[in-house]
């Protein structure tokens, strides 16, 4: 069989080409007989029909990350050699993009590279702060004890992430629902009204000609309609991904009277919670506030790791960087970073830092779902009010002149 190949010499020069040999693992031997560590390895001959829709295959969930790390750290603490633990997860989970990626790394790990490399060709599956902390449990020789410790980091971004989907999930089920019965009471109730009032030549307000005006468009032209809701979906989708729009939306978000506080205290938790973890497992503090950069989604919490990145580079402070801006992360942060930089336990430090404002999330999360009530409701009964006024506003003055 013929292989394409990517491999390493002793300097650490990435060399590739092509060898003809009996397998993967006799070009393996091969390569490491010629002193190179293959990097990855190919079939460069395709036999058969094979179609790969990415958008269609399963995804890798979080939680399955968590079992895997849990796993897998447990097996290698039991004895089991690194290979033998990847095989029983790989009988273990049903999802098919998971079982391939298990099968590369193995393959990969038998032809001689390490598990930190062989996950950096999965960076949908495995993030930079996963691989990062593998690698530094490869580099201590305590493996089982880093995969602990990024199951414990992604066991904490779940969890974080669970508090805010489960405080947005019920606005967004009632706002559907409304959304929903309104289109039906445009679509099959309002016609019905609309044809009474001009067989009786009623004169319309303006706001039942609106009411009328939107029901005849969704009856008349459903597909036009639906046309322009993709289109105004498409163009608000693509201005929330655009970069140039994005530190605007960025600020104003933090300008908002509730959620700039439940942003706040959430970007602080993962800030100091990838931090914490990283510096926990051995990496060093810049390949940290880097990771961590690329872990946070708001610009303006990306420009404060970046200058705390230039800073300690020159040897300066991290908690003076954090220090000057108040409004993006809390007083106390700074403080307990500064501590942690005299006492040596800078990660112990984060990791409290971490565990509090977790909580504050929590409970801002809670408080959020019980505002939101009041709001929506007050939304639904003006929607509510107006759809009734407009329809019945003509039926009394139909009634005045009856009489």
């Amino acid at each position: 069989m013929q292989f394409s190949y990517t491999a390493k010499n002793k300097e650490g020069v990435v060399q590739s080409g092509s060898m003809e040999a009996a397998d993967r693992f006799a070009l393996a031997r091969a390569l490491r007989t010629q002193g190179l560590i293959p990097v990855s390895v190919k079939d460069t001959k395709q036999t058969g029909l094979s179609i790969n829709i990415p958008f269609l295959e399963p995804k890798v969930t979080l939680r399955e990350k968590i079992l895997f790390t849990k796993n897998m750290s447990g097996m290698l603490r039991a004895g089991l050699s690194l290979v033998r633990a990847l095989q029983v997860l790989n009988k273990q989970t049903t999802n098919k993009t998971f079982k391939k990626v298990l099968d590369s790394v193995e393959k990969d790990i038998v032809g001689g590279s390490t598990l930190s490399d062989s996950m950096k060709k999965f960076p949908k599956v495995f993030s930079e702060l996963f691989v990062a902390m593998v690698s530094a449990g490869e580099e201590s020789g305590d493996m089982s004890g880093a995969l602990e410790q990024v199951g414990i980091s992604i066991e904490k971004t779940y969890a974080l992430n669970a508090r805010i989907k489960s405080a947005l999930m019920y606005p967004m089920i009632i706002l559907s629902a409304i959304f929903l019965i309104g289109i039906l009471m445009f679509v099959f109730v309002v016609p019905t009204i609309t044809k009474t009032f001009k067989d009786l030549g009623v004169d319309l307000p303006m706001s039942t000609k609106f009411v009328v005006w939107l029901s005849d468009t969704m009856s008349s032209h459903p597909l036009l309609l639906l046309l322009f809701l993709v289109i105004v979906g498409s163009g608000i989708a693509a201005l929330l991904r655009s970069k140039s729009a994005q530190p605007k939306i960025d600020t104003f978000i933090l300008k908002l009277p509730v959620i700039s506080n439940l942003v706040r205290e959430t970007n602080t938790a993962r800030t100091t919670r990838t931090i914490s973890s990283l510096l926990g497992s051995g990496v060093d503090i810049v390949h940290t506030l880097t990771i961590t950069h690329e872990v946070l989604q708001n610009h303006l919490y990306k420009e404060v790791l970046n200058e705390a990145i230039e800073s300690v580079q020159k040897g300066g402070q991290l908690s003076v960087v954090f220090k000057k801006y108040p409004k993006l992360f809390p007083i106390m942060m700074s403080e307990m970073i500064a501590v942690g930089e005299e006492t040596g336990k800078l990660s112990n430090m984060l990791s409290d830092v971490a565990v509090f404002y977790e909580g504050e999330v929590d409970t801002k999360t809670k408080d959020l779902s019980t505002i939101i009530e009041p709001v929506l409701m007050v939304f639904i009964g003006a929607a509510v009010g107006f759809f009734a006024i407009s329809m019945l506003s003509p039926m009394y003055s139909l009634m005045d002149t009856v009489k």
